[in-house]
């Protein structure tokens, strides 16, 4: 699946899904890698954690080479939920990334792992509290407005965090291939010399929506084969 998403991106994901009508599922802005340049694209291993290391390693034993670890933790700021044991643990079980609704510490020795962990940021402390768990501690995470599970792929690179139903897959990923070839023609025009507004005949966009105000940029964008907004 990463070799798959390797000559892709987040952002031709998500206009892949808008394409297909497929719902957007992103996660909240600011979550990022921790070491520039990480790329995630695996199924979803989804946990909630309560305060203790323990449903990780529960989680862990029921996850494929491959699967993205995806931590629920609310998008709390005040306690780090992952550190380095944490992340040693699932490259053990054979677990491709971590992607955190929360914060991370012992970023030296994730920098040495060299597994790709996403997320909010670093924080020295740990967590101070033991909640009751969920039955859905291992079945779904929340992460900002959306649930995720095991019928999800996660895809993370330096733009964010997007989640695409696992039956949709092939589609997304062929459509987000097309936009992506579509786009870099158009750079290499541009490169070339051959500008954004010519190439979508922007002169004739503005004398149709002069004359019909309901012809939208994007309606003209289909009609002329451009991909920049679609």
């Amino acid at each position: 699946m990463l070799k798959a998403f390797a000559e892709l991106s987040t952002p031709l994901v998500a206009d892949a899904c808008v394409r297909l009508g497929v719902g957007l599922r992103a996660a909240p802005a600011g979550v990022g890698a921790v070491v520039a340049g990480h790329r995630v694209a695996g199924r979803v291993l989804p946990v909630r954690h309560y305060g203790s290391v323990d449903v990780f390693l529960e989680a862990y034993g029921a996850a494929e080479p491959g699967d993205v670890l995806v931590v629920d933790n609310g998008g709390r700021v005040d306690e780090a939920c992952v550190g380095d044991l944490a992340v040693l643990e699932a490259r053990a079980a054979g677990v491709a990334a971590l992607v955190v609704w929360g914060l991370h510490r012992d970023t030296p020795e994730l920098v040495e792992i060299g597994l790709p962990v996403f997320s909010y940021g670093s924080l020295p402390l740990g967590p101070m509290r033991l909640d009751e768990r969920e039955p859905q501690a291992l079945t779904e995470a929340r992460f900002g407005p959306h649930l995720v599970g095991a019928r999800d792929v996660v895809f993370a690179d330096a733009d964010g965090v997007l989640f695409v139903p696992a039956a949709r897959l092939d589609e997304v990923l062929e459509t987000a291939a097309g936009i992506a070839r579509t786009e870099r023609a158009q750079a290499e025009r541009i490169r070339s010399g051959d500008t954004l507004r010519r190439q979508t005949s922007f002169d004739e966009y503005l004398e149709r929506r002069a004359a019909d105000p309901s012809y939208s940029f994007r309606r003209h964008l289909r009609r002329v084969g451009g991909a920049i907004e679609e």
